[in-house]
């Protein structure tokens, strides 16, 4: 099958999302998991070690400056033996983030890109797609600011599609296909804004 952001977004709005068997395959199939992680931004969570490391400001963080290159990161990312990411979906999501439908935020070591993630909001919730790290921890630290900027802009979910003992840290819970379409049936509708910019210190969002 082929996409268009509009079949994206209409997807999305029935919990379902686009993958493909690997990079060079040139068509996508859906997924609706039974079971999917899902975080309550109120219920967030991080270590204290990762605190430390965002209060010593090594790396700054952008928004939405350089999309296509943080989807080909994670479309090529080394910690994983292929990738469901290919050209289509590559693509499509940038017309999203044409269309100001799909986000990223983004870690910089001066003026290197070294770590983020993407993806794609509907309504109060940020449907999470993917991250990547050059630098140890900087995936990390590109979801904590994602965090804070969606608590900013009055977001209440992200949607992580799979749930993972590595998610789990974070305060990700499981919950079944029933559960998520009424949160998402809840939320939907409203949509808010994305900022650009956090009023507050980063780790004020967290206290």
């Amino acid at each position: 099958m082929f996409l268009s952001p509009e079949i994206l977004i209409s997807q999305y709005k029935k919990g379902i999302f686009p993958m493909s068997d690997s990079t060079d395959d040139p068509y996508i199939y859906w997924v609706d998991p039974e079971e999917r992680g899902l975080i309550k931004l109120d219920d967030f969570k991080f270590s204290n070690s990762l605190k430390k490391l965002i209060k010593k400001n090594a790396y700054s963080i952008e928004v939405n400056k350089n999309f296509k290159k943080v989807i080909n990161f994670c479309a090529k990312n080394k910690s994983r033996e292929s990738s469901w990411i290919n050209n289509q979906i590559i693509e499509n999501y940038y017309k999203l983030f044409i269309i100001g439908k799909a986000k990223s935020i983004e870690c910089y070591e001066g003026n290197n890109l070294v770590g983020g993630l993407y993806g794609v909001s509907v309504g109060r919730i940020f449907c999470g797609e993917s991250m990547f790290s050059l630098k140890k921890n900087t995936s990390k630290i590109s979801l904590v600011y994602l965090v804070a900027f969606l608590k900013e802009g009055g977001y209440k979910f992200i949607d992580t599609q799979f749930y993972s003992d590595h998610l789990k840290q974070f305060g990700t819970k499981k919950v079944s296909r029933r559960e998520y379409l009424e949160i998402l049936d809840k939320n939907i509708d409203t949509q808010k804004k994305f900022p650009t910019k956090l009023k507050k210190n980063i780790l004020d969002y967290f206290q």
